[in-house]
């Protein structure tokens, strides 16, 4: 029975094969395997409609996103349901209370003579003005959490003093520290606190703490922006500049709620379930195992792509029409997929899903998490993987209203502790202001250019200034791009439980010289651009690969057996399974031996071919066969008469060692055997010296004849001199 091409097209999909098009053409990435003959013959046959269905999808979608209803304020009498990401962080606060995980600190430095009154009376006023930071998460009688919105309060300012500190910025960080570290009650409240640290009668920081539920990084700068401007007004004596907002996070959450179902919830889960089907962990080699459970121990290592290299990738971007979030994620791709040894690479990077003019005024815990899933199989060029990148990240953004959290609870049946959901490693890229390049309306100010007190007012006014915090690793690795119109500036947090500084730094090294790459020749393979650095691939080719040594003053390869014997007569020389010989027993045997070929004809360069099983007898015989000055030909017992006699007759061996019962299956015709468990040839070898013939060889002279397989016709013999086996020694 035939399949219809939209029912083939879905049977793909659920086992991870990946559909797009790309400049009219169909692009698939499928799991090793999952495409049989039969299912290539299908796609072949129905590919127009396929190509079709997609684009119909899309344009669905796409319709869809832009038919979403107006936000509205929502009836305050009614309950108020928590936001999707609310509603994540709600429940992982029931799994673990009392964690400060989900602590958003914001420390604030304040330069100049400060204002005590008008300070606190801004503080108020940002309050007042949004309602999420008056905002508890409390659970009804039916266990079902919703938002309560507290009535307008002062917002207790307590002081420290920290003036006459022997050391005030380590206390000042300790303080902090422990300010941080203490956890929120979601459903006591409040969700915000303020502490204001006094360096100095013009030197004040302000310790901000918010718990992430009511707050996120766009909404830092709203905060910052909003602080400056009422605190200039009081100390002013104007009043209050900042006008009422007609929606609140509230609204949105209601709004939330009503648009993203039904149809809509659907199609975007859809496009999620079909690009994310099979996808894997990233495993990036570490310097430790992974623990059973996540640790939030973190670290950071800053590094600098140069203006040059920056300056080419925004050429390249604007030469390929991608953006450079793009252009720079498909290069952390690369390097990824080299470090991983995979071609199916998932990335997060945080969006600020402020996509409606509602919203960008508004402080409250909107950003979410796309997925980047990249497909580098084929080894495209890295100009082709950018078309890649660029269509897969289109689609993310046009499906970006689905929050991480509900894509998580449909998608991962088994959680694990140890990691991330779906993704590993996540991508920022941020510009000068603070915005974020991964979308249109994504940004992130809690990574903008430090600046000084004093920078942004005059000294008796209020200067903002930002303060570094202590890493808290959420993922194993988290790369951030901030391009400041020159050389772009670099950070990577990483889990201190998976790696160490070195490594992390080697990382931002490698991935500097893929990008130098990829400005040098975007049509370069992503499997030839160079990861190690210069200097890298010096140590490895030249300076480790410095092996040269003179070769060991001797003839033949025997010679180096008998000076190791001579130096450790006692060690031990061969083992074989439970047998084994010192180098005394080892020289012994092969001398006699040797005196024995030499009583039956073999002298210099003589080819005597050795039929022995792999074995103590094996490596004698050969020892042998050089003292008497000859060169050896191994026969593989195993191989069938017909090739060991052609070896036989083309070498022109003159002698064959080999036992009775593996020699009478040989064609030997004329030639003289010695039976290495014959009685009479071991009463003789009993009577022989065990001291090596006397005579020398030349390097240049043969030591062993070997025969290629054949597969392309007749085996062919190969001369190797003893020189060659020196070197190797």
């Amino acid at each position: 029975m035939s399949i219809s091409p939209a029912g083939l097209l879905q049977k793909l999909e659920n086992t991870g094969v990946r559909f797009s098009v790309v400049d009219g053409r169909l692009r698939i990435f499928a799991p090793k395997g999952v495409l049989t003959e039969e299912l290539r013959t299908q796609l072949q046959a129905c590919r127009d409609e396929i190509i079709a269905l997609l684009v119909d999808r899309k344009a669905e979608t796409t319709a869809a996103a832009d038919q979403a209803p107006p936000m509205t304020v929502a009836d305050r009498n009614e309950r108020l349901p928590l936001s999707f990401a609310q509603q994540r962080l709600w429940f992982l606060d029931q799994l673990d209370p009392g964690s400060a995980e989900y602590n958003v600190p914001m420390p604030i430095r304040l330069g100049g003579v400060l204002d005590l009154p008008a300070l606190e009376a801004a503080l108020n006023a940002i309050v007042a003005r949004h309602e999420v930071l008056r905002t508890r998460l409390v659970a009804g009688d039916d266990g079902v959490p919703h938002q309560v919105i507290d009535p307008a309060a002062p917002l207790p300012l307590p002081v420290a003093d920290l003036s006459g500190a022997e050391d005030r910025g380590s206390a000042v960080w300790a303080l902090m520290a422990a300010d941080a570290a203490q956890p929120f009650d979601l459903a006591g409240g409040p969700l915000i606190r303020a502490l204001l640290i006094r360096l100095a009668p013009d030197e004040h920081v302000l310790a901000l703490s918010m718990h992430h539920v009511s707050f996120d990084e766009w909404s830092k700068r709203i905060f910052h922006d909003e602080l400056l401007v009422s605190y200039e007004a009081f100390r002013a004596g104007r009043p209050n500049p900042l006008p009422p907002l007609t929606v609140q996070y509230a609204d949105f959450a209601v709004w939330q709620r009503q648009w993203l179902d039904g149809e809509v919830l659907d199609g975007q889960l859809a496009y999620w379930r079909r690009q994310l089907a099979g996808v894997s962990a990233l495993d990036v080699p570490a310097d430790r195992l992974r623990p059973a459970v996540w640790s939030p121990a973190g670290a950071r290592v800053q590094f600098t792509v140069p203006a040059r290299t920056a300056d080419g990738l925004r050429e390249l971007s604007r030469r390929s029409g991608t953006t450079m979030f793009m252009t720079l994620l498909a290069a952390y791709d690369v390097l990824l997929a080299r470090y991983a040894g995979t071609d199916d690479v998932a990335v997060g990077t945080p969006v600020a899903n402020r996509n409606r003019a509602e919203t960008e005024k508004l402080i409250g815990f909107f950003i979410n998490t796309l997925v980047m899933r990249t497909d580098l199989s084929g080894d495209p060029t890295f100009e082709e993987l950018l078309t890649r990148v660029r269509e897969m990240a289109l689609n993310a953004y046009a499906h970006q209203d689905l929050p991480f959290e509900q894509l998580v609870d449909e998608l991962v049946t088994e959680r694990d502790r140890s990691r991330s959901p779906l993704f590993q490693v996540l991508f920022n890229y941020f510009t000068e202001d603070g915005r974020q390049g991964g979308g249109r309306d994504s940004r992130d100010p809690s990574h903008d250019l430090p600046r000084d007190a004093g920078e942004d007012g005059t000294d008796d006014g209020l200067a903002l200034g930002s303060v570094a915090g202590d890493v808290v690793a959420k993922y194993d690795l988290r790369l951030m791009l901030t391009d400041g119109g020159g050389a772009l500036s670099g950070v990577i947090e990483y889990s201190t439980a998976l790696f160490d500084a070195l490594t992390v730094e080697r990382m931002a090294r490698h991935l500097v010289s893929v990008l130098d790459a990829v400005v040098d020749d975007a049509g370069q393979r992503v499997g030839e651009l160079p990861v190690l650095t210069a200097g890298e691939r010096d140590v490895l080719v030249d300076e480790w690969n410095a092996t040269a040594e003179p070769l060991p003053a001797v003839g033949g390869v025997h010679e180096l057996v008998a000076g190791r014997a001579a130096r450790t007569p006692d060690a031990v020389a061969v083992v074989c399974g439970e047998d084994a010989l010192d180098y005394v027993e080892l020289m012994g045997r092969a001398g006699r031996l040797a005196h024995y070929l030499r009583s039956v004809g073999v002298g210099s360069e003589s080819v005597v071919a050795l039929c022995l099983p792999r074995g103590i007898d094996m490596v004698v015989a050969v020892l042998a066969v050089w003292q008497a000055g000859g060169a050896y030909l191994p026969l593989d017992p195993e191989y069938p008469a017909e090739r060991l006699g052609f070896m036989l007759r083309d070498s022109r061996a003159t002698v064959l060692v080999g036992t009775e019962e593996l020699v009478d299956e040989l064609p030997v015709g004329r030639l003289r055997t010695v039976l290495v468990d014959d009685l009479v040839v071991r009463a003789a070898l009993a009577e022989l010296p065990a001291k090596a013939p006397k005579g020398r060889v030349s390097g240049d002279a043969l030591a062993y004849v070997i025969y290629t397989s054949g597969s392309t016709g007749r085996p062919k013999g190969v001369q190797v001199a003893h020189r060659g086996v020196v070197n190797l020694a």
